[in-house]
Parts: structure tokens; sequence; C-alpha cells
């Protein structure tokens, strides 16, 4: 079975390399965003339907993991 933070990616030619959700172009980063700016899960769903709340929830497993490196 896959690891919650086995859902991001990165690839070269996707969105610079950068870490995104499954690969479709929503950067770990932009989801960190748009929480921080005070949207919910439940908004950001609804923002972009092509979004699952397991990608969001490894979206902040990935960030918690790499805040100490």
């Amino acid at each position: 079975m896959p690891t919650q933070t086995s859902l991001i990616t990165s690839q070269p030619g996707v969105c610079g390399g950068r870490p995104c959700i499954r690969s479709n172009r929503m950067c770990d980063r932009d989801i960190l965003d748009l929480l921080a700016a005070g949207a919910s899960f439940d908004e950001i769903l609804e923002d972009y339907p092509y979004l699952e709340r397991a990608g969001m929830t490894a979206a902040l497993l990935f960030a918690a993991d790499h805040v100490d490196h």
C-alpha cells in the first residue's frame, strides 16, 4: 500500500520539478499557500475539483517531513 506522501511527486518537466500532488500541476506549495491564507480543505476542494482530500493531506505531511531538512 502506498504511503500518504507517495502521492507527492517531482518530475523535471512538471512545474519546474517542484513537488506536486500526483503530478497534476498543483504544487505542494500552492496547497500550503491556500491553507495559510485561511482557505479550508472544503473550499480548496470546491475550487479545485480535480484534487482529493488525501492529496492535500499528503501535501501537509510532505511539508512537515521536509521542514527539518
